[in-house]
């Protein structure tokens, strides 16, 4: 038994220190230019790595990170719980029973963008990686399965930093393009957990791997159809015990995820499955308010995932294995795969042309999802440390490519000013309704008063429809309902203001003051994407928000509006 030394202790806490310090101010630092957090702890750990402060100060980096396995196990055991608790949050993200709506478009985008990928990635690496490269030469052919499974699985958090930065993630056009990815996660990490394991055997067990699989996917359907209604109950029960929220809601999602990623891992699958699982449960939880998920996300990307991703430099000497051919052809591959996937993928799913290359874009970052699973490989001996770090740069290379490039495809569009779909007429200068589903009604009210609008209940329904799938509240007190309807024509803004502020379940716990109905017609999600970009940008317009809300008058108010969104234009096909 080895007991804790005052020494141990004192480079435990300034291992922790030091990583958590550096990797959150730089990353920081990388968010105010629109850059993953993750390249900036990834580079912390390079710098205070052997790759540099080894070659430099070898008596400091020997000092801080001592070579004993005991000394460097706290410090690996303290970044492991990072990424099973990054794995459940990125569970609780995904909305199966919403992407099951989207099934026949989200479906064909992820299996055309695991397909595609996978193929041309594994003829790659079966074919042109040379033996040097491969720890055991002869498993050449799972060796290659694996590294196309990971150059193809897509990063649904790194997406959806993006889509949030660009105020896309409340579209129709965010949402299809999270339940694509929704559908990715699911099927990579479940492909990942049978390849694991098929690994891990040492043989070609054939029933044994068979069973495995059938086995991870009828726990994927018991969770999705029981597991979820089971952590809804559960929550519930919690809310109306009148528990300490948010810290009775995460303790109950902690030890699903800690049950679930015991029974994977004692059955042969990787722990990481399970905790995934057990956040696509807790996610489908209608009961788990939007503060509290935001709660447990701010935790993980805190404190946890800076540590993790960290302590990655730390594990070897980068620039001694780093092999640039081995990089260029896995970022090469990985990149133009996913985004030729995703891309065919939209087009089957008869998407507008003009969201076919944004689709395609926002799927090319391999980023946390890509780095966990090469982390987990080489640990358990399936890559060598060459291909590790040319997964974690391809990682990197793309998570930084994938914002300007989404933006980009987002520029290309014709603009013209937001103020022609709002109305001087289309004004609520204050809502009487007291919560969310009777502030829609008495929106939709006005907006079937508009020359050319269908009727009232016809405008509630769509709305309420689209909002129950995922709720349009963003944050500092602004809601967006909205909904695409058949044969329309014409798009229309409907603006109201609530006094008292509505309980929308908002991302920050703030109620909801400003509400703007947006309508569009279903053939054309230009006006509406735009629109909500436009609106969204108000959030970081103080001034703006407080004028919207202190004023009374309609004319007051539509002077405000002309004001405010006299400059922000939208883009039109």
């Amino acid at each position: 038994m080895h007991l804790l030394t005052d020494n141990d202790i004192f480079i435990f806490l300034m291992q922790t220190f030091l990583l958590l310090a550096a990797a959150r101010g730089l990353g920081e630092l990388f968010r105010r230019i629109r850059q993953p957090a993750l390249t900036a702890e990834i580079i912390v750990g390079l710098v205070l790595g052997p790759t540099i402060l080894g070659r430099v100060l070898p008596g400091a980096y020997n000092f801080l990170f001592p070579a004993g396995g005991y000394q460097m196990g706290m410090l690996e055991t303290v970044a492991w719980l990072g990424v099973f608790f990054l794995l459940l949050e990125t569970g609780l993200e995904i909305d199966f029973s919403a992407a099951w709506r989207y099934r026949g478009e989200a479906l064909k985008i992820a299996l055309a963008d695991l397909i595609v990928p996978m193929a041309i990635a594994f003829v790659f690496c079966f074919y042109f990686i040379p033996d040097s490269f491969l720890i055991q030469p002869e498993r050449r052919f799972i060796f290659s399965l694996f590294m196309a499974l990971v150059m193809s699985i897509s990063a649904m958090p790194t997406a959806a930093r993006a889509l949030t930065d660009l105020s896309l993630i409340k579209t129709d056009l965010g949402f299809m393009i999270m339940s694509a990815l929704s559908v990715n996660d699911i099927v990579g990490w479940l492909t990942f957990s049978v390849i694991f394991a098929w690994f891990s055997s040492q043989s070609l067990d054939i029933f044994r791997i068979t069973g495995l699989f059938f086995f991870a996917v009828g726990m994927v359907v018991i969770g999705l159809k029981f597991g979820r209604k089971f952590a809804d109950t559960v929550i519930s029960r919690i809310r109306r015990a009148r528990l300490p929220e948010t810290g009775a809601s995460l303790t109950f999602l902690c030890l699903l995820g800690l049950l679930c990623g015991a029974i994977f891992h004692r059955i042969g699958m990787h722990a990481l499955f399970g905790f995934f699982l057990a956040g696509v449960m807790a996610g489908e939880a209608r009961a788990l308010p939007e503060r509290t998920r935001q709660v447990i996300s701010q935790m993980v990307y805190a404190i946890f995932v800076p540590l993790f991703f960290a302590s990655i430099g730390l594990r070897l000497d980068f620039a001694q294995n780093f092999q640039l051919p081995l990089v260029a052809g896995v970022l090469l591959v990985s990149v133009t795969g996913k985004f030729l996937g995703a891309w065919l993928g939209a087009s089957l799913a008869r998407l507008p042309a003009s969201n076919r290359m944004p689709v395609a874009a926002a799927h090319i970052s391999g980023g946390s999802m890509e780095i966990v699973i090469a982390a987990t490989a080489m640990q358990a001996g399936l890559i060598s440390a060459a291909v590790f770090v040319a997964i974690i740069f391809s990682a990197m290379f793309s998570a930084m490519l994938m914002g300007p490039l989404l933006s980009y495809y987002l520029r290309q569009r014709k603009e013209i000013g937001v103020l022609e779909f709002f109305s001087r007429r289309a004004i609520v200068p204050r809502i009487s309704a007291a919560d969310r589903d009777s502030a829609i009604a008495q929106l939709s009210v006005v907006a079937a008063e508009q020359p050319g609008m269908p009727g009232s209940e016809h405008i509630y329904q769509a709305v309420i429809e689209r909002e129950n799938k995922m709720g349009t509240a963003v944050e500092e007190g602004i809601a967006i309902p909205h909904a695409r309807l058949a044969g329309l024509g014409k798009t229309l803004v409907v603006f109201g203001r609530s006094h008292e502020g509505i309980e929308w379940d908002s991302p920050d716990g703030k109620p909801s003051r400003l509400i703007f109905l947006i309508l569009t017609d279903s053939a054309d999600d230009n006006a509406q994407i735009q629109i909500l970009r436009a609106v969204s940008r108000l959030g970081v317009d103080p001034a703006a928000r407080e004028a919207l809300a202190a004023v009374n008058p309609e004319k007051e108010s539509w002077d405000i509006l002309q004001s405010v969104l006299a400059s922000k234009k939208v883009v039109k096909k």
